[in-house]
């Protein structure tokens, strides 16, 4: 049965700022630590490929406050349906909150997706932007 995923996580940095860097591609592997080849259409309807781990396709985009996607693991079944996924960005005193909502997670896939996003996303994403300040 699939799973949905939610994390909240706050980033010192604005939501614009936050929002920019999932959607660079250069950015995006950057902050990533590396661990894959981004390739990224930022716009309604474009592509985006984590090489070779994941693929999705954007579904809606509001600057600086909204990203809709849809996300697949290159290790699913092929009778897998595609997973959603929903990272919203929300302004907070010298901060920003990042909400995502991940639905549809095939359920022998959860634990190490859900585990996943703070591996390789969450914490990397802090290395990087305090770097980026310092």
């Amino acid at each position: 049965m699939p799973r949905t995923i939610e994390q909240a996580v706050t980033f010192r940095t604005t939501p614009e700022r936050l929002y920019r860097l999932y959607l660079s591609a250069r950015q995006h592997a950057a902050a990533c630590g590396g661990w894959g080849t981004a390739k990224i259409q930022a716009r309604a309807g474009g592509r985006m490929e984590m090489a070779p781990h994941i693929k999705g396709k954007f579904l809606s985009l509001v600057p600086g406050k909204l990203i809709v996607q849809t996300w697949r693991g290159s290790d699913w079944k092929r009778s897998d349906l595609d997973s959603v996924l929903i990272l919203s960005f929300a302004r907070r005193p010298g901060a920003c909150r990042l909400v995502m909502v991940h639905a549809n997670v095939p359920d022998a896939h959860a634990r190490g997706i859900t585990k996943g996003w703070f591996t390789y996303y969450w914490q990397p994403w802090k290395t990087y932007l305090r770097k980026q300040r310092a």
